[in-house]
């Protein structure tokens, strides 16, 4: 289940990314919706780490939540956002992605 919660909080964690990069481009109200869902999402992204961390290392727990949250923001600044998707750009995120499937296998 700790893996489920690491999964989720990292989702919530490119929630909040992308909400944080949404708020700096609206205005007025849609502003303060964009803010309220960055608000939301960092707070659930924290919570179920903290979950995740009674059961597994903190170490561990910590670079999987971080390393999902990298490489959904990645992929989303580059189908959302219109970023360059360069080969080394992309190299790295998928050794990001190897990065999580390892520790994954060597964690108990």
């Amino acid at each position: 289940m700790a893996w489920i919660f690491l999964i989720l909080g990292g989702c919530f964690e490119v929630g909040f990314t992308t909400c944080l990069g949404k708020v700096k481009t609206s205005m007025g109200f849609e502003m303060w919706l964009w803010l309220l869902g960055f608000l939301i999402s960092c707070s659930l992204s924290m919570y179920l780490l903290y979950k995740a961390s009674q059961t597994l290392p903190m170490g561990t727990a910590y670079a999987v939540w971080a390393g999902v949250g990298a490489v959904g923001t990645a992929l989303v600044g580059i189908f959302i956002f219109k970023e360059p998707a360069t080969f080394w750009r992309l190299f790295f995120v998928f050794t990001l992605i190897a990065s999580i499937v390892g520790l994954k296998f060597v964690s108990h």
